[in-house]
């Protein structure tokens, strides 16, 4: 009798315990489905033969999208014991009801101050009947009760940490956000942050939280410091005013091996490395980690001292392929250069042979380009690489000649032509290939879907004097090595999507300009490193009060001077076309076992192109794919603001419908009261530049 009731005692235990585990692929409880990041749901309820049967199940309104269009959601939701976490365009943290749509609380970080930054989801983590949300806004990270929302004033200051602690810096000095949620493994919280990306720029460490206390258990130098493993592929002291190699896309996690990986982005400043001599690691490095002490297990170098803002854009993707006829645990990670690298998860081997092929010099002074960078044998690359004149658009002669006035005296060639100040053509630009959005995977086949951008930039360098008597003035010196020049230009004209600072004096009175430096808001973030004389020389400028001659810097030193460019300025037609030959967007599939491109289609279309007879072009695309047990590929993403579903064995479409917004976000899957459920942000707006929205939409079968 003792023995049986231990048997049913703890057949008891062993319910009770799976039913607090996430089912493999059957639950949304993490950012991007689960934590190897795969983007895959096993659920096949809503499956390819009857999406005739799919119609909007509830639509839930956050209720603050900002004016002019500048505000984006791109939050994936995650779904824990039938609540619903989102986050809205001001970054307001909501629960829902995830059956329903109906509010059960909300959570406001910003309440007597501007919203900044955007939120690309949030982290559950549970130990016994303490359930907790970690969302980040602003400069902080918070811990909130998942059940009520209310701060966890245990965790770290009365329920929040200060991302800018921990760096090795004055904090105060520091512009340090984050824009993707950590990971959990056991009773740590791994986190990576964004940051400013002028020569100013914090350090990207990567750092791991107690989850209960919110202190710091230990800490990865991205940057290396004296004594580490890559501190001699920098110069002897870019440690102490480098910033960047951040891990600002996320990461994934092997929970069983006890590793966690991540992709780290560019050192700071982006397009001139003239002062950080060296490969520079880890910047543009895949780092595989100790989850526990943060020790690295294996390093691979993506992009050798990076010139053109390649980072690493999304979090790799855990699967199985099977190779040369052995199964192999591997990582994939998908770049902006349109290329996946495959590696050996335990080993950091590469699967398919990696070559450095030779890349052209550097022409700005001071700069010395890396010989090299790397290439893999297979998969081929999913988007072009290269911008000559026969890539120029032509969709009508107009555009033709518009475009290639334009370019006129820039250079063309492969995407790794070092920036010049004649101009060059970045072909694919910092927009991808791929981005945030990522790639997803069937577990079950090892074939990766991924959605890709092939849009140009063209980026023109200008050297900035760095004397004090040199021929700018010291607000103009500011403005564009603090890099203002990326999102509002050189000539302050602004873009489609970030405005005009001209005449800002008639929008503006100083000390709304001179706050909105300080605290930031929106996507513009703040810049708390500019003293008192530094910020009024800038708005000195910014105002037009100061008009002193400008001269080119020409210290071959190196010491003097720094480069800037143009911004990030997107090469199109007088119709805001991109200035290549479609396509502009597409979806791919790659079979990761034998490295082939099983199909790739347009991703989106221009209505007004379609009806004038143009076959379907694609759209810049911003936002992931989730693919399903089912048959399916699911994604919103593309500038036409329509939400699709494809069939993953041929890319065929098989259902769409338009959002209220643009879904510039991935997608989620959930089960609740058996019924499969389907929900995706429209939030518009943001860097695509369509209108700014404010809902969720969830969709179902029909009863």
């Amino acid at each position: 009798m003792r023995l049986l009731s231990l048997i049913a005692i703890t057949c008891s235990i062993l319910v009770w315990y799976s039913c607090r585990q996430p089912l493999p692929y059957t639950t949304w409880q993490v950012y991007r489905g689960d934590k190897a990041s795969t983007g895959y749901s096993a659920l096949n309820q809503i499956h390819t033969g009857n999406l005739d049967q799919l119609e909007v199940a509830w639509v839930y309104h956050c209720g603050d999208a900002r004016e002019e269009n500048r505000s984006a959601i791109q939050c994936n939701p995650i779904v824990i014991d039938n609540r619903m976490y989102i986050t809205s365009p001001q970054l307001k943290l909501v629960a829902l009801d995830a059956g329903t749509g109906k509010e059960l609380w909300k959570f406001n970080p910003f309440v007597n101050e501007e919203a900044t930054g955007v939120n690309r989801g949030v982290t559950y983590w549970e130990e016994g009947e303490d359930k907790r949300i970690f969302f980040s806004a602003g400069t902080w990270l918070y811990a909130l009760d998942a059940v009520n929302g209310a701060l966890i004033t245990s965790f770290g200051r009365q329920g929040k940490v200060d991302l800018r602690e921990g760096l090795g810096r004055e904090p105060s000095a520091l512009s340090v956000w984050a824009t993707t949620p950590g990971i959990i493994y056991k009773n740590l919280l791994i986190q990576g942050t964004a940051l400013g990306e002028g020569y100013d720029a914090a350090p990207g460490f990567v750092r791991a939280y107690d989850t209960r206390s919110g202190q710091i258990v230990w800490t990865f130098h991205t940057i290396p410091q004296p004594g580490e493993f890559g501190y001699d592929t920098w110069d002897a002291d870019s440690y102490k005013q480098t910033g960047g190699v951040n891990c600002w896309a996320g990461m994934s996690l092997d929970e069983k091996k006890g590793m966690v990986y991540i992709p780290l982005g560019s050192p700071a400043f982006d397009f001139y490395g003239g002062n950080r001599k060296g490969q520079n690691l880890f910047g543009n490095c895949l780092v595989a980690l100790n989850a526990a002490t943060g020790k690295r297990v294996w390093h691979y170098q993506l992009v050798h001292h990076d010139l053109w803002d390649y980072d690493l854009p999304a979090p790799p993707v855990l699967l199985n392929v099977t190779h040369g006829g052995k199964d192999i645990e591997a990582v994939a990670q998908v770049t902006k250069m349109g290329m996946v690298f495959l590696f050996d998860r335990v080993t950091g081997a590469p699967v398919f042979p990696i070559e450095e092929k030779p890349v052209p010099a550097s022409l700005l002074l001071g700069e010395m380009a890396w010989p090299t960078q790397p290439f893999p044998a297979r998969p081929q690359p999913f988007v072009r690489q290269f911008y000559g004149d026969s890539d120029v658009i032509r969709i009508s002669d107009s555009s033709y000649r518009y475009v290639s006035e334009k370019i006129k005296g820039a250079k063309k060639g492969s995407m790794y032509t070092p920036p010049d100040t004649a101009g060059v053509v970045q072909f694919p630009g910092t927009r991808g290939g791929a981005e945030w959005g990522g790639a997803s995977v069937d577990p079950g086949t090892g074939i990766l879907y991924v959605n890709a951008n092939e849009v140009p930039l063209l980026i023109k360098m200008k050297a900035v004097s760095m004397q004090e008597t040199g021929g700018i003035t010291q607000g103009e010196k500011i403005y564009t090595l603090n890099n203002c020049t990326m999102c509002h230009g050189a000539d302050r004209k602004g873009t489609p999507v970030y405005p005009s600072l001209l005449k800002l004096h008639e929008k503006y009175a100083e000390k709304q300009v001179s706050d909105l430096l300080q605290t930031g808001k929106g996507q513009m973030p703040a810049f708390p490193n500019l003293g008192a004389e530094d910020k009024k020389a800038l708005i000195e400028f910014l105002f037009d009060r100061s008009r002193e001659a400008r001269e080119e810097a020409r210290d071959t030193a190196g010491k003097n001077y720094r480069y800037v460019h143009n911004g990030w300025i997107a090469l199109t037609d007088q119709n805001g076309y991109p200035g290549v030959q479609p396509p502009w967007g597409t979806l791919n599939a790659i079979d990761l076992n034998k490295g082939d491109i099983l199909w790739q289609i347009p991703l989106g279309e221009y209505p007004e192109l379609t009806k004038k007879g143009v076959p379907p072009t694609g759209t810049p695309n911003l936002g992931g794919a989730v693919v399903t047990a089912g048959g399916l590929v699911m994604i919103g993403a593309t500038r036409d603001e329509k939400f699709r579903i494809f069939d993953k064995h041929n890319g065929k479409l098989l259902w769409e419908y338009q959002l209220p917004a643009g879904g510039y976000a991935m997608p989620a899957t959930y089960m609740m009261n058996g019924k499969q459920y389907i929900v995706i942000a429209a939030g518009g707006g943001g860097k695509v530049g369509s209108p700014s929205g404010d809902a969720y939409v969830a969709f179902c079968l029909k009863k």
